[in-house]
């Protein structure tokens, strides 16, 4: 295979029969043998044809792109974003067996290049697909910002009749250890027969293949760069776990499907919020520079219980008297934040800090990008801040790692 830079002419890149590929630097003690020639790789997968089975229940899927929907590209060897929908169901055709599939590309992007105002469009298809009564609605998507577009959904889709399933891979599919085909199936097991009728992200439930945990978009961070089961729900359970084909609840707090109920689509986002990580020695001058900008909200991920250092207490003042709206979350990863126990955390609500609860600082910033898209009023969008409007915010915090 050609090196990932044509350029290096020192190397060699063999692709292995296990499907790794492996570099060799060139030298004297280096012998290359041409045995043969393989056919010109042809990307394009055989056509698999739909099997549409009475009886089954009907699910749509959109996607977006991300590694789920990728394969390598032999001429550098990277992996690009390539495969459409209907790829998706070829290289998956067990999915006949589970449900009658109604597949559809949206976008074909990696999941950095997500945009605010693309999740206001991912909300809009979603509804669209809802309008001819599917079961339920998978959404593929690359896994590094999948968490904020699950939190965007289940803010922007209210009193859902169906689950929305949000599904990705850590490994493409050309990996013998790819995780898409078994996360693919559940995500459509769950659209399905899952009982409730929330925005979830299913994704392996450990590094093997003996289940699959779902997660509240509201609730659930990508907590590892590349294991296979990265998503863990943070300061909650999850919602069920798949294994051998079956959904098995784990809790019994969910919103239940309920097909009389009529969807409301509010998917305006407002891009000008920033999030903003506390650290020793923070000034305070990013937050000036924010004002500046004429940023509308800033998300402060703060230490501890919800703190920042009184060398940034002008700034963080100065934003909120120039009409921003900030609020306070914490860096920790468990655990939710009390402004009134240390002096700080007081000061800073004297100041008119909004107290972020147990939000993770990903989902307190969507939100308030949401909640700015519904109301200019600054109390208006405290209270909208204040409100639990899809399960991110709870009375009481759970310390739930679940591993089982």
């Amino acid at each position: 295979m050609p090196p990932a830079d044509l350029s290096d002419d020192k190397h060699v890149v063999i692709k292995l029969d296990n499907g790794y590929n492996v570099g060799i630097r060139l030298g004297h003690d280096v012998k290359l043998e041409l045995v043969s020639r393989s056919p010109k790789y042809k990307p394009e997968l055989p056509e698999v044809p739909i099997k549409l089975r009475e009886g089954l229940p009907k699910v749509a899927i959109i996607s977006t792109g991300g590694t789920i929907a990728s394969r390598v590209d032999y001429v550098t060897g990277a992996v690009y974003p390539a495969l459409s929908a209907r790829d998706l169901y070829n290289v998956v055709p067990e999915l006949g067996d589970i449900a009658n599939i109604d597949a559809h590309i949206l976008f074909s992007i990696f999941s950095e290049d997500m945009h605010p105002n693309l999740w206001s469009k991912i909300a809009e298809a979603v509804a669209e697909k809802i309008k001819d009564s599917p079961e339920g609605v998978v959404v593929t998507h690359g896994t590094d910002t999948m968490g904020y577009t699950a939190a965007a959904l289940s803010f922007a889709l209210r009193s859902l009749p169906v689950p929305v399933v949000l599904v990705g891979a850590q490994r493409s599919s050309d990996r013998p250890s790819s995780d898409a085909a078994m996360n693919l199936m559940d995500a459509v097991l769950v659209a399905a027969k899952a009982p409730f009728a929330e925005v979830v992200v299913v994704m392996h439930g450990e590094v093997g293949d003996t289940y699959t945990l779902v997660h509240r978009g509201v609730k659930v961070r990508k907590c590892h760069t590349s294991r296979r089961d990265a998503f863990r729900s943070i300061n909650a359970t999850p919602l069920a776990k798949v294994e051998g084909g079956e959904i098995k609840l784990l809790i019994n707090n969910y919103v239940p499907r309920d097909r009389g109920r009529k969807l409301e689509v509010k998917a305006r986002f407002e891009e000008k919020v920033a999030l903003v990580k506390i650290y020793p020695g923070f000034d305070g001058s990013i937050l000036d520079y924010l004002v500046e900008k004429g940023y509308r909200g800033i998300v402060l991920e703060g230490t501890g219980l919800g703190h920042a250092p009184h060398l940034a207490f002008n700034s963080i003042k100065r934003a909120i008297d120039s009409g921003l709206v900030v609020v306070m979350t914490s860096q920790c990863i468990w655990g939710r934040i009390n402004m009134n126990v240390y002096r700080t955390g007081v000061e800073l609500l004297k100041m008119g800090v909004i107290p972020g609860g147990d939000m993770l600082p990903e989902t307190a910033l969507v939100k308030l990008m949401w909640a700015l898209g519904q109301s200019k009023d600054p109390d208006e969008v405290k209270r909208i801040m204040l409100t639990n409007i899809a399960g991110e915010l709870s009375e009481r915090t759970q310390h739930n790692d679940y591993l089982r």
